[in-house]
């Protein structure tokens, strides 16, 4: 005889961790489209904060086997108030997308909660940090057990077999233990002695020997040494990213702020990938400087511009506090894509000989006017001058955008996953 037992208990509050992650794994396409849909309509601080979503109730059907043709009767889950013959009233009125009137059923949508790290770990699931391989071990953050020489006490499990003969050993040595080929020696000799007196020496010697023997054993409680641990800071790895951004006269607000929208997301990506992620704020007109970040959106500034002198800065930076055998280094530009003539070939010399060779990414970010077509026209010097060097074979990224909405595109443009062949192209 089968027995069926079905638990129809309500799950208690906060205890259904386990449902939520199945949900996540089942419906992962759908909350996922639904999080990037939401994000572009969101600022910064809202995305990192997570929030609700909605997907269709459609996407949640479960595949199951159902029996075709015949009666047969079923008890549904959760029932507390219906029997047999009662008419179920149509769910979901008021809610999801309606169908024009006389056509067929309305499409009822499902919302969703997401924590903050759910949310952007969906937003970011499908991107990744390029070129991964260098990681260099520095800062440490966490412990590790890392062994730390020999105790004369542990567990029998960490008994040092090595460490403890040759400790034996050199005990045996410095209290001259007589050694079992000495004492075999005399006794051979014992038996063909025909000499009473030297029989009576040398057994007398052996006597002594064998004595001295038992009080020197091979192996004394004092000899045996354990292996020791402790634990030991364990270093993970770090990463520093630079933000470099043009603030003469020409860098209005709204570029400033598309500007500031790609370094948060980049370092908030960051974060995820490393434990440590420290930030250099270098602004330029025609002279640079590193600042705070205040002073580095919203500090005013004047004069022309020469983008070589914030690859001076970046250069002395690194060279002085970060060693690129000990850091991952990224770095974004902002600009509206001025330039000084004459500073074109300064800027591509420092860029190619000091700056990329050294660096894990370098992102350039071209910001314009909202609803601006100045990006259809022409390519600015600097762009222009950015698009040789990668054309070259200078390992740079490069995209342009003038609205808000775009930034996610272009950054989700940017990281997305993609084969080795894609790779070089990009």
């Amino acid at each position: 005889m089968v027995i069926h037992i079905v638990d129809r208990r309500l799950n208690p509050g906060s205890k259904s961790l386990e449902n939520r992650q199945r949900f996540l794994r089942r419906a992962k396409a759908l909350v996922q489209g639904a999080v990037k849909k939401s994000s572009q309509e969101r600022d910064i601080k809202d995305v990192l904060e997570g929030g609700e979503v909605s997907i269709p109730l459609d996407g949640m059907n479960e595949p199951r086997f159902r029996r075709e043709g015949g009666t047969r009767d079923m008890v549904l889950p959760g029932n507390k108030k219906f029997i047999e013959g009662d008419i179920l009233p149509r769910s979901g009125e008021g809610s999801g997308k309606a169908s024009e009137p006389g056509e067929g059923d309305g499409e009822d949508a499902f919302r969703f909660v997401l924590s903050r790290d759910e949310f952007v770990d969906l937003f970011l699931d499908d991107l990744e940090l390029p070129d991964l391989a260098k990681r260099k071990l520095a800062q440490a953050e966490s412990e590790g057990i890392q062994r730390a020489g020999y105790a004369t006490t542990g567990s029998p499990a960490n008994i040092s077999v090595s460490r403890t003969v040759s400790r034996a050993m050199a005990r045996r040595v410095a209290l001259r233990r007589p050694r079992p080929e000495a004492i075999a020696q005399l006794e051979a000799e014992l038996a063909e002695c025909d000499d009473e007196t030297r029989c009576a020496e040398l057994t007398a010697e052996i006597a002594a020997l064998k004595a001295k023997a038992r009080r020197i054993p091979f192996i004394d409680p004092i000899d045996i040494r354990y292996r020791r641990f402790e634990t030991m800071p364990k270093p993970v790895a770090q990463a520093v990213m630079f933000c470099l951004m043009d603030v003469s006269g020409s860098m209005t607000e709204h570029m400033k702020d598309l500007a500031k929208r790609f370094y948060m997301l980049l370092y908030v990506f960051l974060k995820r990938r490393y434990r440590h992620v420290e930030i250099v704020f270098i602004r330029h007109t025609d002279r640079a400087e590193e600042v705070d970040e205040d002073t580095f959106f919203h500090g005013p500034a004047s004069g022309g511009t020469l983008v070589s002198s914030a690859l001076q800065a970046m250069h002395d930076i690194v060279r002085s506090r970060f060693r690129p055998a000990d850091w991952n280094i990224y770095a974004a530009q902002a600009s509206d894509g001025d330039n000084s003539f004459s500073d074109g070939e300064v800027a591509g010399r420092l860029l190619t000989e000091m700056i990329l060779p050294v660096s894990q990414f370098f992102a350039y970010l071209e910001v314009g006017e909202a609803g601006s077509n100045s990006f259809d026209l022409s390519d600015s010097s600097l762009w222009s001058l950015y698009e040789r060097l990668r054309t070259d074979g200078a390992p740079l990224s490069m995209r342009k955008v003038s609205d808000r909405s775009e930034i996610f595109p272009v950054f989700h443009d940017l990281f997305h996953r993609r084969g080795k062949h894609e790779r070089a192209a990009s």
